[in-house]
C-alpha cells in the first residue's frame, strides 16, 4: 500500500467519522429552544415548620423605644401582628373559620389571612412572595416590610445586631379608592388576563410587570394603554389586534394587576416575554437577554 493511498484512505475515515457525529449531535441540538437559557423560574415561598421556636428571635425596634417580638423565617422578618399593632394602637380581632387576622388602627384598616401573600390595607394589595403565617404560639405573623408600608414606616436592617428599626410616625396608606387609577387597572388587568390567563400568579405578575416596565421607558408609550395598543414596530400584543384585550379580566388578573401598580416588581429590566412552545419569531431569543421563564412564558430584557 503506497504512502499516498494510505493519507487518502485516512482522510477519508475521518471525514466518515466527522459525517457521523454530525448525524448524531444534530437531532439533539434541534431539540434546544433556547440553548443560552439558564431556566430561572420564579416561585413563591412556603412556611411548612410551624414551631415559633424553628425561627430566630428578631428585635424590631419602634421609633418609640418600643421592641416588637419578631422572627426570621428563610430570609424574611416577620412581626407578629398583635405585637405590631400594640405598639401602634391597633386593636386584632381574629376569625377562626377563615383564619383571617384584622388590624384596625387610626384611619387604617388590614386584614393578613393565614399562608396568604397578600395583607390587604385599606384594600390595597399589599403583596410578598413569603406568606403570612400562625405559628406555634397561636399568633398571626406577617412580613415587617409589609407591615411598614401599611403604616407608613420605613425599615432598616442592621446587619451586625440583627435587628430591625422601624423609622417614621404612622401614616396609613390612601385608600384603594384614590390611589388606584381606575383606567389603569381597567387595561392593564385586561392585558394580563389576555396575554396569561392560564398561568400561575407570579407568571401573571411578570406580564405585568413587563406592560410597566415599557411604560416607564423611553422607548415605549409613556401610558398602559399606550403600550397595550402600541404599533410602532408593528403589533406589540396580540390580543390587542384579536380584540381579547376587551373581555372581562378573570379575579386573579385583576389582582397581579393590582400587585404590580403597588410597585411589586419581579424584575425592573424586562421588556419582552413569548411562548416558546408557541412562537413563530427568532428575533427576541436572538437579540434580547434571557431573564427567567415562569410558566409557560420565557422573559427577556
Amino acid at each position: 500500500m503506497s504512502p499516498t493511498y494510505r493519507r487518502r484512505r485516512w482522510v477519508s475515515l475521518l471525514l466518515l467519522t466527522l459525517i457521523g457525529c454530525l448525524v448524531l449531535v444534530t437531532p439533539a441540538s434541534a431539540a434546544v429552544t433556547s440553548p443560552y437559557k439558564e431556566q430561572t423560574v420564579r416561585t413563591l415561598h412556603t412556611v411548612s415548620e410551624r414551631s415559633v421556636n424553628a425561627y430566630p428571635r428578631i428585635r424590631v425596634h419602634t421609633a418609640g423605644g418600643a421592641v416588637i417580638d419578631g422572627r426570621l423565617i428563610g430570609d424574611t422578618t416577620y412581626v407578629a401582628l398583635r405585637a405590631f399593632g400594640d405598639a401602634y394602637g391597633g386593636t386584632v380581632s381574629y376569625r377562626s373559620d377563615t383564619r383571617t387576622a384584622t388590624v384596625r388602627a387610626d384611619g387604617l384598616t388590614l386584614t393578613a389571612s393565614d399562608g396568604g401573600y397578600v395583607v390587604y390595607a385599606n384594600g390595597r394589595t399589599l403583596f410578598a412572595d413569603t406568606p403570612c403565617v400562625i405559628l406555634s404560639d397561636g399568633r398571626m405573623y406577617a412580613p415587617v416590610r409589609t407591615m411598614a408600608k401599611a403604616y407608613g414606616l420605613t425599615v432598616e436592617w442592621q446587619a451586625s445586631t440583627r435587628t430591625v428599626r422601624l423609622h417614621g410616625t404612622m401614616t396609613p396608606l390612601a385608600d384603594a379608592s384614590v390611589y388606584y387609577r381606575a383606567d389603569d387597572v381597567y387595561w392593564l388587568s385586561r392585558i394580563i388576563s389576555a396575554e396569561s390567563g392560564g398561568e400561575p400568579l407570579l407568571g401573571q405578575i411578570a406580564v405585568g410587570c413587563v406592560v410597566l416596565n415599557r411604560r416607564d421607558s423611553a422607548d415605549f408609550p409613556s401610558t398602559i394603554w399606550g403600550v397595550i395598543f402600541d404599533r410602532t414596530y408593528g403589533t406589540q400584543f396580540t390580543p390587542a389586534a384579536t380584540g381579547t384585550v376587551y373581555r372581562t379580566p378573570s379575579a386573579q388578573s385583576v389582582l397581579a394587576a393590582k400587585i404590580c401598580l403597588e410597585g411589586y416588581s419581579l424584575d425592573g429590566d424586562i421588556l419582552f416575554f413569548l411562548e416558546p412552545n408557541k412562537s413563530t419569531s427568532s428575533w427576541i431569543p436572538r437579540s434580547r437577554r434571557y431573564c427567567f421563564s415562569i410558566g409557560h412564558h420565557d422573559f427577556y430584557a
